[in-house]
């Protein structure tokens, strides 16, 4: 059931590639070319050079991020690179250059934090500005928000509860005769780059997503005595030989093998799992040491 759950979501992540980038299928060369044509070849530059320099496992985010960029700047213009946001803070001309984020996103990447903002642009560009924000995590629909003054019964209320996500919040009068409101769940959307950014991931998935580098980071050979135990842990506790794969040899094998593995949907062991992979295909040796230990006392 989790792994028809998930195919279910690749598939519907495909078709949304296909509609918004018009790729069969997710390619890191495709979305730099197309982005280069779009954004210009100095900010893809820019772009690519933060996406190679993430981790390995976060680089399908960078990706992401960037096809969000993509889509987002197809329906506002590369003017929107150019103009400051607010008045007070800097055009994403300038982030990009500095290539570090601001306050308050600095918990984001920087091609995180400016698909966040162009996916929020074109959310206010199609639906209007929100006057309310809330937070999805409850889905209670009654009084989620505060109410802008001088509204009225019947009124519908655009509200934003992600970067790009929006939803209506209906204006009705309770038996008190105050006013108050009821989330529309039926009206949630995302914009679209919102969806580019969610879809790349979801299709793409974790890679590998070589970017011509030399020498291929995912050529790179891993500590062959942790990569067993790995391995191993992950065929006595449920993976198949098919998603485990041949034994791993460098990061790419590892990335690979990670990606087969339904680790997102498993118990919190699975997840201790993933932290010691990932630092072993990011070639991070301290934190794999702290994790492999994690795993071992576990056993």
């Amino acid at each position: 059931m989790r792994e028809a759950r998930a195919e279910d979501a690749r598939t519907e992540a495909r078709r949304l590639i296909h509609d918004l980038l018009g790729e069969e299928r997710p390619d890191s060369a495709v979305l730099l070319r197309e982005a280069g044509a779009t954004l210009g070849a100095d900010r893809v530059a820019r772009c690519a050079g933060l996406a190679r320099g993430a981790p390995l496992t976060r680089r399908s985010t960078e990706l992401a991020a960037l096809a969000g960029l993509l889509v987002g700047t197809r329906d506002l213009g590369e003017e929107w690179w150019q103009r400051p946001r607010g008045g007070k803070l800097p055009a994403p001309d300038e982030v990009l250059g500095a290539a570090t984020a601001i306050e308050p996103w600095t918990d984001l990447t920087v091609l995180e934090m400016l698909a966040f903002w162009i996916a929020d642009d074109v959310a206010d560009e199609v639906w209007g500005r929100p006057l309310a924000v809330t937070d999805l995590n409850s889905w209670q629909a009654e009084d989620r928000i505060e109410l802008p003054e001088d509204v009225s019964p019947g009124q519908r209320i655009v509200v934003s509860f992600d970067a790009g996500g929006r939803l209506d919040a209906v204006v009705i009068r309770r038996p008190d005769d105050t006013l108050g409101s009821n989330l529309d769940f039926d009206s949630l959307c995302y914009s679209r780059p919102a969806e580019a950014q969610w879809s790349w991931s979801v299709a793409a998935g974790l890679g590998p997503h070589p970017m011509g580098e030399d020498p291929d980071p995912y050529a790179q050979p891993v500590d062959a005595v942790a990569a067993e135990i790995l391995r191993d842990w992950a065929l006595r506790n449920g993976a198949s030989a098919g998603q485990a794969g041949e034994p791993w040899q460098v990061a790419g094998d590892v990335i690979a093998a990670i990606e087969r593995v339904d680790w997102m949907w498993r118990s919190g062991e699975w997840f201790a799992w993933w932290r010691a992979v990932a630092a072993l295909a990011d070639g991070e040796p301290d934190r794999l040491a702290a994790r492999l230990e994690e795993i071992v006392s576990a056993t």
